[in-house]
């Protein structure tokens, strides 16, 4: 074994201590309430690490209460984005606005949706949520998969402990993509009086180790949240903000996924519709091979193509904005290519309107 260099630096990211290396192996004591990150490397391996002694310091109140405001904040916005391209009906997303607003009403008047309600402009928690992540674990496609990508929405929270549960690599992504890119959580990496709450957006910013663009990973199965979907064809439609859809597109650049990689989502049966229409879906809307609800699995045989990466001509210059991972991905490519990429229209004005980035 080689040689091993111990760098430490004060108040970076926090990954439990246990997750990599003992304690005993150190050759000091941890300080109190500080955070620290051990790098060890060797000829063969490195591993980037971060700890916190007793697991002191993490304000959950804090976090939890700062998710939450921006949460809102998103949700009073795309209520106002719905309100706006449902009222002009020469808007090409119009229609996606009619369906994702019937579902969210026929879920809130049927009581079927769960915490948090009202389900409106989220990705709906629905009674049976767990029925149907058992369903989804039961598919070869899980039992096989040593990586598996799950969304960070509620309805999709014992997806996340299944896998983790299962000793498989959880990768999922930060919330909205604000606070960076992905975080990998294993089961190595957690006790078992933490594996729940690592399944929560509080928990993956406890335990998990956040990853970049250059991290070389394998996903073999893409666990994706939805609003409606349309098991004839995979069509489907998520909350209407485009992340499934970035993130989905970033895996691909990354090399993570290809087209083989299956797409499951589970919902529940009255999420199934019959009335996306193929043809108007764009070029970076995501399909899904299989359909997990409380009462049945469905292979879609999708026809619909899968995205082949970011469309750079689609996203908006305020979606940009907002990402600060896409925009070291855009700047990086067009470092390595010598060329300006396009960029979409604005959200704040006519899809017609001219515009430059």
């Amino acid at each position: 074994m080689g040689a091993y260099v111990l760098q430490i630096s004060s108040l970076l990211p926090f990954i439990p201590t246990h997750a990599l290396i003992s304690r005993q192996l150190l050759p000091f004591s941890l300080p109190e309430n500080r955070h620290f990150s051990i790098k060890l490397e060797s000829h063969n391996s490195k591993i980037t690490h971060s700890a916190r002694k007793n697991d002191v310091g993490f304000d959950t109140a804090a976090y939890e209460a700062d998710r939450l405001s921006r949460d809102a904040e998103a949700r009073k916005a795309m209520a106002e984005t719905s309100q706006k391209e449902t009222q002009d009906e020469s808007d090409p997303k119009a229609w996606k606005w009619v369906i994702r607003n019937r579902v969210w009403d026929s879920m809130e008047a049927q009581n079927i949706a769960q915490f948090p309600r009202p389900v409106h402009h989220r990705i709906p928690n629905f009674v049976g949520a767990n029925i149907a992540a058992n369903k989804l674990s039961e598919l070869e496609e899980f039992k096989m998969a040593k990586c598996v990508k799950v969304n960070p929405d509620t309805p999709q929270k014992q997806v996340r402990f299944l896998t983790l549960n299962a000793g498989k690599k959880l990768l999922t992504p930060q919330p909205r993509l604000r606070t960076g890119f992905f975080s990998i959580l294993e089961s190595q990496m957690l006790s078992s009086s933490t594996i729940k709450e690592a399944c929560t957006s509080v928990g993956v910013a406890k335990y998990g180790r956040a990853i970049g663009l250059d991290k070389k990973i394998k996903v073999d199965l893409i666990v994706i949240g939805s609003v409606a979907v349309d098991p004839k064809t995979g069509a489907r439609l998520g909350k209407g903000e485009g992340f499934a859809e970035l993130e989905y597109g970033m895996l691909r650049y990354m090399g993570a996924i290809d087209d083989s990689t299956p797409i499951v989502t589970s919902v529940h049966d009255e999420q199934l519709v019959d009335d996306i229409p193929v043809e108007k879906l764009l070029i970076h809307d995501v399909p899904v091979d299989i359909i997990c609800t409380p009462t049945k699995i469905i292979c879609t045989n999708t026809p619909i193509p899968k995205p082949q990466g970011i469309y750079w001509d689609k996203l908006s210059p305020e979606k940009l904005g907002q990402i600060k991972i896409l925009r070291e991905l855009k700047s990086r490519i067009e470092r390595e290519t010598g060329q300006k990429l396009p960029c979409g229209p604005s959200e704040k004005l006519p899809p017609t309107a001219q515009r430059r980035c």
